[in-house]
């Protein structure tokens, strides 16, 4: 038999099991605002991984052009069977003097049976017209290869900006739903109560019934949007699917009356196009057409470079001779000069070939220019008419909230019906409904309108 003392014993346990698994369920859980889970997945998300690792390849390719200037040193052995040596045919007179023209020609072997030889050359350029513009073109390179990092960060800086509006604006709707749940299902209680009593029909308490159901489904789909919300959330921020987060914003901490303040100031200055990181990408592939054409031009100039060899060789009848008797060595030393002078127009066209891309980098320059002032534009009606209806719905559920407070007030005290009451509460509902909907659009839009502004990531958040 379990005493009193026992069992106060055995619940006192069993709280502090709870209590322990609860702080470890809170300490695996790691909060993050906004701008923290932009930050993390800056550091974590495989596709900006990726583009760090083209920068680092970008970085080797710039060390191998530099690595052309330096001296270029290469080691030779070579040790040949002449398996069979070739016979040349002489003149009977290289050998009798007194032989006569008619005579023969006499078959002559030249070379040893094994020969072997070991060599080491060093190339110095000296003079090139293209390499010092080589380096020009790496550092821009270098800068070209950064951006695409930074359009990566920002491109998965709107992903994760969208999928976080996204599970806050699901998290309210659930709590909204709950405050529904539990009004509905207050009334649907008084009415039973009141049905028991005589004062209410059959058919009002059923009708009731019907609408707590119908939220709890409707609940229950919203809970599995969040759910999926946060898969997607999770995985734009490079977390596994089994790992917990927390949002530490909310809905209500975003301030409506400073973006309306801003969406309407209109624009009084030039917008830098190079807060946009597709136009400063594309500067820097315009300088790279440009020096593009610059070095077909400096391939009309002379190459110059030196060279130096230094080795040994040897040759014999038998192998072990190969390795035993000296080796006679050899050095040389001199200048490589490359002038040059007829291409058949090659470079010419090349020149025209370049000239014409830059032409098209610097007319595609134009038109981004176009299509960014429009992006801006666009973003910015979206953004006022998306926050418009967003107040207007606002408005509505404020208003229809009201009604269906009246409706059941009414219908309480006898002086309105079952049915009024259902119709309130139906509106009142499709009211949240479409609030949330234009809170949802809201939020998208306003992380489109930061992104063409260039204000959405700029490595400092």
């Amino acid at each position: 038999m379990i005493t009193t003392n026992t069992r106060r014993t055995i619940l006192i346990w069993l709280l502090s099991l709870l209590s322990s698994s609860s702080t470890l369920v809170a300490q695996d859980r790691q909060g993050f605002s906004l701008n923290e889970a932009i930050r993390f997945a800056v550091d974590h998300n495989i596709n900006i991984k990726n583009s760090a690792l083209d920068a680092l390849s970008a970085e080797a390719r710039i060390r191998e052009v530099k690595g052309t200037a330096l001296p270029q040193v290469n080691i030779a052995g070579q040790m040949t069977d002449n398996l069979i040596i070739q016979r040349v045919f002489l003149p009977a007179i290289f050998f009798d003097q007194n032989a006569s023209p008619e005579a023969p020609a006499v078959p002559v072997q030249f070379g040893v049976n094994y020969s072997g030889s070991l060599t080491g050359t060093l190339n110095q350029l000296l003079f090139d017209a293209s390499y010092r513009l080589g380096l020009r073109a790496a550092d821009t390179y270098r800068q070209l290869a950064q951006k695409n990092v930074m359009a990566s960060k920002i491109s998965v800086a709107e992903q994760v900006a969208k999928a976080y509006y996204s599970v806050l604006v699901n998290e309210q709707q659930l709590k909204l739903l709950d405050l529904n749940i539990g009004r509905v299902d207050t009334l649907y209680q008084n009415t039973v109560g009141l049905n028991k009593q005589g004062f209410a029909e059959k058919i009002d308490v059923s009708r009731l019934e019907v609408q707590v159901n119908n939220l709890k489904a409707e609940r229950q789909n919203v809970q599995n949007l969040t759910e999926l919300s946060y898969y997607l959330l999770k995985f734009q921020m490079g977390l596994g699917i089994n790992d917990n987060i927390a949002l530490t914003e909310q809905i209500q901490e975003i301030n409506l009356e400073e973006v309306e303040r801003t969406t309407a100031q209109p624009a009084t200055e030039q917008f830098d196009y190079n807060q946009r990181i597709e136009f400063s990408t594309l500067q820097s592939q315009i300088q790279l057409a440009d020096l593009d054409i610059q070095s077909v031009a400096k391939r009309y100039y002379p190459n110059l470079s030196a060279f130096a060899n230094y080795g040994y060789n040897t040759g014999r009848n038998q192998l072990q001779h190969l390795f035993t008797s000296p080796w006679f060595n050899l050095a040389t030393v001199g200048l490589n000069l490359s002038v040059p002078v007829f291409d058949g127009f090659q470079k010419k066209y090349q020149a025209q070939q370049k000239r014409f891309a830059l032409q098209k980098a610097q007319n595609s320059s134009i038109l981004l220019k176009n299509s960014i002032d429009l992006e801006n534009r666009q973003a910015s009606v979206t953004l006022r008419n998306s926050l418009q209806t967003l107040r207007t719905q606002q408005r509505n559920v404020d208003l229809a909230k009201e009604v269906a407070r009246v409706a059941k007030i009414k219908y309480q005290e006898g002086v309105g019906s079952n049915i009024e009451v259902l119709d309130a509460e139906n509106s009142f509902r499709q009211a949240q409904n479409n609030y949330f909907v234009s809170l949802y659009n809201f939020l998208q839009t306003k992380v489109d309108a930061d992104k063409a502004s260039g204000k959405l990531y700029t490595g400092q958040q």
